[in-house]
């Protein structure tokens, strides 16, 4: 009885070991990204490092607003390094920050000053 349950108890440890790594690893290039460029933010766009393959927008109907942020799901764990490329709400105008590695980091604190053109990322 007592070797029975000792086997049931195993196999429920492991079973959760095996569910946690799955979890762990689903969604693993999930990321917060939160505006600190003092514009509103019109389109969000994601491209494997130095591809230009910008596909659709991520941020869709809606802006984000200087200060806020937002959870963007990505899936392609396989092309982790990624450049993102936003176009502001009020003069259309681009910027990208390139080589983000999404599966290290999960969250994205951008930064922008438009007089210099000069772009940062925090990441955490």
């Amino acid at each position: 009885m007592i070797s029975t349950f000792k086997s049931l108890a195993l196999s429920a440890l492991l079973f959760a070991g095996a569910t946690a790594s799955v979890t762990a690893h689903a969604g693993a290039a999930d990321f917060t990204l939160v505006n600190r460029t003092g514009y509103a933010i019109s389109e969000v766009y994601i491209s494997p490092a130095n591809k230009d393959a910008w596909g659709k927008d991520r941020l869709g109907d809606g802006t984000l607003d200087n200060s806020k942020a937002k959870l963007f799901r990505f899936s392609d764990a396989a092309n982790c390094v990624q450049d993102i490329k936003v176009v502001f709400e009020d003069d259309s105008s681009e910027v990208v920050w390139e080589d983000i590695d999404l599966c290290e980091v999960h969250k994205i604190t951008l930064r922008y000053n438009r007089k210099t053109r000069v772009v940062s990322a925090e990441t955490e």
